[in-house]
């Protein structure tokens, strides 16, 4: 297989005929040929060659090739040689999401950082975003959502894509009979998807805890657990989370701490604030639960709590957003710093917590030495992730994880999220690399579609 950029024309000619330059016709190995098979996605077409003297690496499709195929637009495009003289163009990279019906906003929230994908991405593919409704599986066809010049939405129908990066935003959706046929009708036509879906937390748990490399970075957690491990757990550790395993953005936390002279405490968010309630028995604090949660706690995951290095008393975690790279091995590319907001039982900026760079996190706790705790938290976090994948039978290119670091300089897994939130990137110090994770999203679009060199060939 050879691989190589071109510059794509159209011409309105009629006929079934591809002109192609000679540097073209070199670098894909058509010299000599008078026909081949031009593929675009999952359409497939014959056309007869017509060799071009024009300098550079130059393709002019003819309309009649162009409206069989659907190719939406010219540009700068890459050419893969595969066997039996076919050619394919692309690649044809899906970003699939949901949102409204709006035709300027939809998908909702998401639409501005999916205009960016586009943006970035149609320089070096045709790539378009979609939701599940846009799918016409009969015709293997989408509808699919293109940037036009301007930097608005036009929509063109073009054949199923070559790769899918999934940013559904919902779980409820995400896990629904519709969209497991959905990501079912992908994989057998050997498209690859990713990511796959949310976590669950307490898969993600049970997966890491008996793994060798990764199990020393996971507090002790508990899925589904009884009154008695509750107990057991609170006296061990003095405090405990108890979140829910399909939770996101906090929702739903408690931090519970006991104190043998004091009592119990349930500290949590409520209408937009923190409340804390005291209990004098182990027994009244479970009936608010069971009140809140029922009988059985299911749904839920006790996990032991950790003393975090704090500034002004407020405790610090960190989010890494990790990414496959175009070479398909995790790097950090984007780090940020969360301060607990005062009374809060989590770091979320959306509770009170405020943003900062890890830098500025450590080096208050750390001094000179912060640059050295960073390094090695950054190859936890690749470790981690390694283990994810490594047990994980769906493709996974993308992982937040919501890291802890202790006094004594060990790091913690509290979180790993399939579809991580960007908020970390609005921070000024943070926004290259915001654009560095769209551009590693495409390298690895481009990594699986196979319109990639990849290392050794």
């Amino acid at each position: 297989m050879s691989l190589t950029f071109c510059n794509l024309h159209f011409t309105q000619k009629p006929e079934k005929v591809v002109y192609v330059s000679n540097a073209l016709m070199k670098s894909l190995n058509l010299s000599g040929k008078k026909t081949i098979h031009l593929r675009f996605g999952r359409d497939r077409v014959p056309a007869t060659i017509k060799p071009i003297r024009k300098a550079g690496k130059h393709l002019y499709l003819a309309s009649g090739i162009r409206n069989l195929m659907n190719v939406p637009k010219r540009g700068s495009i890459y050419l893969r040689n595969l066997q039996n003289d076919e050619v394919q163009l692309g690649p044809l990279i899906g970003v699939l999401s949901d949102g409204s019906a709006s035709s300027s906003n939809p998908f909702g929230s998401r639409t501005g950082f999916i205009k960016q994908l586009l943006r970035e991405g149609s320089r070096k593919s045709y790539i378009y975003a979609f939701t599940p409704r846009d799918i016409n599986w009969q015709n293997e066809t989408v509808s699919g959502y293109f940037l036009n010049e301007s930097g608005g939405f036009i929509r063109r129908t073009v054949p199923l894509p070559d790769v899918v990066y999934n940013r559904l935003p919902s779980r409820r959706s995400d896990f629904s009979p519709a969209i497991n046929q959905l990501r079912e009708r992908f994989i057998r036509r050997k498209i690859p998807f990713f990511n796959w879906s949310f976590f669950n937390k307490s898969d993600i748990y049970n997966l890491l805890e008996n793994e060798p490399t990764a199990g020393r970075y996971i507090p002790e957690s508990i899925t589904n657990p009884t009154v008695e491990q509750m107990k057991e757990m609170l006296e061990r550790h003095q405090f405990v989370y108890y979140k829910p395993t399909a939770g996101s953005l906090g929702n739903g936390i408690y931090r519970l701490t006991y104190s043998p002279k004091r009592g119990y405490f349930a500290r949590y968010r409520k209408k937009g604030g923190n409340a804390l309630l005291r209990f004098g028995s182990f027994n009244s604090l479970m009936r608010m639960l069971q009140g809140r949660h029922g009988k059985h706690l299911r749904g839920y995951v006790v996990q032991q709590g950790i003393r975090l290095i704090e500034i002004d008393e407020c405790p610090i975690d960190f989010r890494f957003h990790m990414h496959k790279n175009g070479n398909n091995q995790w790097v950090v590319v984007g780090i940020g710093a969360k301060k607990a907001g005062r009374g809060s039982v989590t770091t979320h900026i959306k509770n009170g917590g405020s943003l900062m760079t890890p830098e500025q996190a450590l080096s208050r706790n750390f001094g000179e030495r912060a640059g050295e705790v960073l390094q090695q938290a950054k190859a936890v976090a690749i470790t981690l992730a390694q283990a994810i994948e490594s047990q994980h039978q769906h493709l996974i290119g993308e992982i937040g994880f919501d890291l802890g670091i202790d006094q004594e300089e060990h790091v913690w897994m509290f979180e790993a999220n399939a579809k991580p939130g960007r908020s970390i990137f609005r921070h000024p110090s943070l926004r290259l690399e915001g654009k560095s994770s769209v551009e590693h999203i495409l390298e690895h679009c481009l990594y699986l579609s196979k319109f990639r060199k990849r290392e050794g060939i």
